[in-house]
């Protein structure tokens, strides 16, 4: 895959998850725990908390959606169904949680986390992703910290993959030949 496309810088990542975190900070009015989804949300995670100026703590869940297989046509879709892995380990009963995602673009995947995690009675639940696909939405839904606005391309590194690879890389690339359905 040497011919990925650079679509987002990791000096552009740095800036926009730093005022995301000013922005939480400033929304906040006591500890906050981020529950990061597994595995994409983890880097972003990772940076978002050292941007947040108020006691944090976090969390991780896990979902499947999509299978790390694609089809012969390098045609990539999402199942329709998601699937708890992993649930939080910790009690989120009363706490102000901020659910942190890497992609939001069908929404299903997002709806029903919101409805599981609002499920634990949290006090509130806000949800801030990396990147933003609305021409993909299936169901809507919204977060309300966005990084980036992005185009119906197959994107990979800042923590995602594209068969479990590309996690690694510190920019955000496209991958061409990849169709979205």
């Amino acid at each position: 895959m040497d011919d990925l496309k650079l679509l987002i810088s990791r000096e552009q990542i740095a800036e926009r998850v730093a005022a995301i975190g000013r922005q939480i900070t400033a929304d906040s009015d006591g500890p906050v725990m981020f529950i990061g989804v597994l595995k994409g949300a983890a880097v972003f995670l990772s940076d978002l908390v050292r941007h947040v100026q108020i006691a944090a703590t976090f969390d991780f869940i896990g979902v499947a959606s999509y299978s790390n297989q694609f089809d012969r046509n390098k045609v990539w879709d999402s199942s329709g169904e998601v699937r708890l892995t992993k649930d939080v380990d910790q009690s989120l009963r009363g706490k102000d949680v901020v659910l942190v995602e890497d992609i939001l673009d069908t929404g299903l995947t997002l709806t029903f986390l919101k409805r599981l995690l609002l499920g634990h009675e949290p006090k509130n639940l806000r949800v801030a992703v990396l990147l933003d696909k609305p021409s993909r939405r299936k169901l809507l839904v919204e977060a309300d910290y966005v990084g980036f606005t992005i185009a119906d391309d197959f994107v990979v590194g800042y923590g995602m993959d594209y068969a479990e690879q590309y996690r690694h890389l510190p920019d955000i690339h496209i991958v061409p030949n990849v169709a979205l359905t």
